[in-house]
């Protein structure tokens, strides 16, 4: 198989547990020996928890340490850290980023969230309007932020802000890491349909940021963004390697289960939905592979779409499966969950969850615009405030 490790890719696994056995050895000791062994993320450069090999064998890897008894690091509980960050990260970081950050990211030491979205540019991103001002060796951050998942429990933020106002709106911008515990970050929840609030507002007030923290050059936030934000919708929407995973198995699961759910309608539904699935899940693996690359492209866009979509039509298929039964809701608790767990939870929850698919990571509807120009290559919607300087659009 593609995905089944080298021999001597096997033999550092092996030394690994010889040296770390699972079963004497703390969760996070052994986490921090397989970063570095390179078994973290085996595509990444040596010295960054990878060993600058093909990504398909690091299916094989997971295997055989999770065979062995190894912990994982909870990959749902930090996803914009594993998924959005680490790349961006490697891509743009200086070396000293990549050994200051890299490490506790992967072992689930240090939670990130995105500090990206504004109550005044949502879906255009470039119109945040978040300030970053230089002053010494740092900058002086404010504003408010949006719809941050995980803000409450994150150590770090990836965050864009406006340090130029007087150059047209996407030229402006710089991306940063800001500490969210430094003095001045307040972080607000926001209470959701399923009530609760994994979601939250950020306040920004006179946030000192160091410029070693500077991901990128100055100005050049917009293009490092953009990286951030394919990297992100192929994290959402590409799924699994694994066949009928998420969704699709749950209401598989469930049409198995309870034959006297079943009708000819139905039947002809969950078919559509679950080869549906499994086209989504081969272009995720597609572009997942691009994105070992280094080549996170628009595509991704598609992909967030299709998932957003898929999600909303399984859960709501799994409704009528279970009839009466789908009508329950397990709990409704105002908590801040650090994690979410979509399948592991009741078909109300899920249902009322799959609402947000559509929204986070970019609306459906942005990305359709983002399919269309970028992808197929149609005609581009005007856009009256190209080449407008920040300053005047903000007036």
């Amino acid at each position: 198989m593609l995905d089944e490790p080298p021999y001597d890719l096997r033999a550092r696994v092996d030394r690994l547990l010889t040296a770390h056995d699972p079963a004497r050895t703390s969760s996070q000791e052994f986490l921090r020996a397989r970063f570095d062994e390179g078994l973290a993320w085996v595509h990444f450069p040596p010295g960054a928890g990878g060993l600058a090999l093909p990504r398909e064998f690091q299916p094989g890897v997971d295997r055989l340490l999770a065979a062995a008894g190894a912990p994982d690091n909870d990959p749902r509980r930090n996803g914009i850290g594993l998924g959005m960050a680490a790349p961006t990260i490697l891509r743009y970081g200086t070396p000293a980023q990549r050994r200051r950050f890299l490490r506790p990211l992967w072992t689930g030491e240090e939670v990130w969230c995105q500090l990206f979205s504004e109550p005044g540019a949502g879906s255009d991103l470039a119109a945040v309007a978040t300030r970053a001002v230089r002053d010494g060796d740092g900058w002086v951050v404010n504003g408010q932020k949006v719809w941050t998942s995980s803000a409450h429990n994150a150590r770090w933020g990836i965050l864009l802000a406006r340090t130029d106002p007087d150059v047209p709106k996407h030229q402006g911008l710089t991306y940063f890491v800001c500490d969210m515990t430094a003095p001045g970050v307040e972080v607000r929840p926001l209470r959701q349909l399923t009530g609760e609030a994994e979601f939250n507002e950020v306040f920004l007030t006179d946030v000192r940021v160091p410029d070693a923290h500077r991901l990128g050059r100055e100005g050049e936030g917009w293009a490092v963004a953009s990286a951030t934000l394919n990297n992100e919708r192929v994290a959402i929407g590409g799924g699994s390697d694994a066949r009928e995973d998420g969704m699709i198995g749950v209401v598989a699961g469930t049409w198995r289960r309870r034959p006297d759910l079943r009708t000819a309608e139905l039947h002809g539904r969950l078919t559509r939905l679950w080869v549906e699935a499994e086209v989504l899940r081969l272009a995720g693996i597609r572009l997942r592979q691009k994105l070992a690359a280094g080549q996170p492209g628009p595509e991704g866009a598609a992909l967030k779409v299709t998932f957003a979509r898929l999600a909303q039509r399984l859960t709501g298929l799994e409704l009528e499966l279970l009839g009466a039964d789908g009508l329950r809701y397990g709990r409704w608790p105002m908590a801040r969950p650090a994690s979410v767990d979509l399948t592991g939870r009741d078909a109300g929850y899920r249902y009322l969850r799959a609402r947000g698919n559509s929204i986070e990571g970019g609306t459906s509807e942005i990305l359709r615009t983002i399919v269309a120009e970028r992808v197929l290559g149609l005609p581009a919607e005007p856009r009256p405030d190209k080449g407008v300087p920040w300053k005047d659009l903000a007036r």
